[in-house]
């Protein structure tokens, strides 16, 4: 049986959408008040996994879901080995630095070495200042609203991931530039792909046709 990881928030109705368009109903996850974790589909064809967005390249990787549904924002910051098979062309928002509004600095390029960035993604942030700018900073790791490192004085920027803008609007930020642009992809366990376990290459051709590609981003 085929086991998809499904991530929690805010991809996870369009996921199951689309899952529903080639067959799959995993739609029992959106029940108000629903606290299973994994379900069948009525079909008997697949089974369900809910998962929080973070974790899904990891049941992938190690073999517990052979396909999953992730942002490519995670696909970065975690770098796993699965097979990134499709751009689903919806969840979009971009990996901005961002600074205060009042700030002097109008470019990444011109905040002074070893200037302090609070980031919930580490190794995007430092992929971005070490590797792109050859530009020594702190990183400073926080996983909740990071628009607090600048407001309070703890750094001086941010690397954080940007939809529509306003919270940063909202806590007197400004974006300065964008590290790359995220939407969800199709993963899958590059053996179960390869091999085509479960039919799990005839679901991502379904996928595939029902977005009108044909082209796979990667085979793993």
């Amino acid at each position: 049986m085929l086991t998809v990881a499904l991530p929690k928030g805010a991809l996870l109705q369009e996921s199951i959408e689309l899952f529903q368009s080639i067959g799959l109903d995993f739609s029992a996850f959106l029940a108000p008040g629903n606290r299973q974790l994994q379900i069948a589909d009525p079909t008997g064809q697949a089974q369900g996994l809910l998962v929080r967005a973070q974790d899904v390249p990891v049941y992938v990787e190690y073999g517990q879901a052979q396909l999953g549904i992730v942002g490519y924002d995670v696909l970065r910051e975690k770098q796993p080995n699965v097979a990134q098979l499709v751009d689903l062309q919806f969840g979009y928002c971009r990996m901005s630095v961002a600074v205060p509004q009042n700030s002097a600095y109008r470019s990444a390029r011109q905040l002074p070495p070893h200037s302090r960035v609070a980031s919930k993604f580490v190794h995007c942030a430092h992929d971005y200042f070490y590797g792109q700018l050859d530009l020594p900073v702190e990183i400073i790791t926080l996983y909740g609203s990071v628009e607090l490192g600048p407001i309070t004085g703890m750094s001086e920027a941010i690397v954080d991931l940007v939809s529509s803008g306003r919270t940063l609007k909202e806590n007197g930020l400004v974006e300065l530039e964008v590290l790359y642009e995220s939407t969800a992809r199709l993963v899958a366990h590059p053996l179960s792909y390869r091999l085509d376990i479960d039919s799990t290459r005839q679901w991502v051709q379904s996928v595939k046709a029902q977005l009108g590609q044909t082209e796979s981003l990667e085979q793993g």
